[in-house]
């Protein structure tokens, strides 16, 4: 978008939130960059020049802007919606694999020389993988700086810097100001309840989104579906357990009118970042829901449900892995007994984890493939065709056949999914859908999709709903939140 000036210019003069994070401005004048709703009155257009990534205005020589924070503005709805390279490797980069891997890890996982994704994300974005991942860094130092009292050596290490030299020279050069007046200039905290602020394994923080955000199906489905020990829905908030890079930790997420707020807990603060980004993700809060609900109105019949509540978001995941396994536990059974199964799975090999309240019933991590290598079938109540599924899911996790990721190929990944033994169209398109987060995933075989569809007068066979959703895509995982809607299932309602 940031080569249409026109559009450009109409969006920073209107101040519209909605177009933060697809692009921002750069004022040749002032030397700094904004997003485009930034508060301060608009540069002239002759004065304004728009790059599509915070790295690339970085790169370019300008600052972040002091009053609208563009650094902290919503992810670019472009790369959840897209499944090429580029988009792929955005993914990965925000996931922390350039800070953890180098940009030639990065490529492997892609499948791409370095050069040839270096080349492909400077000719879209402006900035190399590097660039982009120092952009990354800098805002997790600016967070930690603002929201901790954590020594500056210790958050450098912990937002990825390699050394305290290169964490004061990228802060000064990006914010036009040294991390010791960054904290100086950050709101006074006030002193929290034990483990909420003010130490190295917690912080509070508001994580944004595009208006508008519905959060009924979205936290009710997250809630009805928790599996007990690893998640749960305390004190008007969803908590999990996360299994992360260099430790674990637990999260709290609460709606907000304006932002979700998040709590989370950490035994490294290296893996903020992660953490972050795995949050973001599994609430989807780098949607467009302009653009989903303006196609999904298209439709007569969905326009209705659009306009009772715009900006329905798809509840996904922060473990793809993990989803996949409980979506075979759940193949053809209840929410409540596929919570049931899913559980003993957790307690027999999940990791026993603290949870850090007192009150809260957290106890493990959701084992990994690795974890599961060796389950005994035998000792699952599950038929045994499903048994067979699962050892066989677990096998090709474990053995690299399949990979499940933020990098992964959707139309590849269902692919092998399908190929599977046990594994229909249901199965490999819920996991393309929550746990791959692809955007136009569909399941016309859903019963719950096929019962809504028969009472709002749409074809009910597979088939023929199949023909009907041509006209919603590239959205139809989102046209699947507003037909569940339709029901009183427990997951289409915010617990109290």
């Amino acid at each position: 978008m940031h080569t249409d000036t026109e559009r450009c210019v109409r969006a920073v003069r209107s101040k519209d939130a909605r177009f933060d994070g697809w692009f921002f401005t750069a004022v040749l004048t002032t030397g700094i960059y904004c997003r485009p709703s930034c508060p301060v009155v608009p540069p002239k257009p002759e004065n304004m020049v728009f790059h599509p990534s915070a790295a690339a205005c970085q790169q370019a020589g300008f600052r972040a802007c002091k009053r609208c924070r563009p650094d902290t503005s919503p992810g670019s709805p472009e790369w959840n919606q897209r499944a090429d390279a580029v988009a792929r490797a955005m993914r990965l980069i925000a996931d922390g694999t350039v800070d953890r891997e180098g940009v030639p890890g990065l490529a492997a996982r892609l499948g791409y020389s370095t050069r040839q994704v270096e080349r492909q994300l400077l000719a879209e974005l402006g900035a190399g993988p590097l660039a982009l991942a120092r952009a990354q860094r800098a805002q997790t130092a600016r967070l930690l700086i603002e929201t901790t009292t954590l020594p500056m050596t210790e958050i450098a290490f912990a937002a990825g810097f390699s050394s305290v030299r290169t964490f004061n020279d990228t802060v000064r050069e990006v914010f036009a100001l040294a991390p010791s007046d960054l904290r100086a200039r950050a709101p006074k905290r006030t002193p929290g309840p034990a483990g909420t602020t003010g130490t190295p394994a917690a912080l509070s923080l508001r994580l944004p989104f595009r208006a508008p955000l519905t959060p009924d199906n979205l936290f009710g489905h997250l809630a009805a579906t928790a599996v007990p020990g690893v998640e749960e829905w305390r004190d008007g908030a969803y908590r999990r357990t996360l299994r992360l890079p260099h430790g674990h930790g637990f999260v709290a997420l609460a709606p907000r009118p304006d932002h979700i707020a998040c709590r989370l807990t950490l035994t490294d603060p290296r893996d903020l970042t992660v953490a972050i980004s795995r949050c973001r993700r599994l609430l989807d809060l780098d949607a467009d829901p302009v653009a989903v609900d303006d196609r999904l109105r298209t439709d007569p019949v969905l326009a209705p449900l659009v306009d009772k509540a715009p900006g329905r978001r798809v509840p996904r995941t922060v473990d793809e892995a993990e989803f996949a396994v409980r979506a075979v536990l759940g193949q053809q059974v209840s929410t409540a007994a596929a919570r049931t199964h899913a559980a003993r799975l957790a307690t027999a090999y999940g990791e026993p984890v603290d949870d850090p309240d007192p009150e809260g019933g957290l106890t493990h991590l959701f084992p990994s493939p690795g974890a599961l290598a060796d389950l005994d079938p035998e000792t699952l109540a599950l038929p045994r065709a499903r048994r067979a599924t699962l050892t066989t899911l677990v096998r090709a996790l474990v053995d690299g056949g399949l990979r499940l990721g933020v990098e992964s190929d959707w139309p590849e990944v269902r692919a092998k999914l399908l190929a599977l033994p046990g594994f229909g169209p249901w199965t490999a398109d819920v996991i393309a859908m929550r746990a791959l987060g692809d955007p136009d995933a569909f399941l016309p075989t859903d019963l719950g999709i096929r019962r809504a569809a028969r009472e709002l007068g749409l074809p009910s066979t597979p088939a023929a709903l199949t023909a009907r959703a041509a006209a919603w895509r590239p959205w139809r995982a989102y046209a699947v939140q507003y037909l569940w809607a339709t029901d009183s299932h427990p997951i289409n309602v915010l617990p109290a």
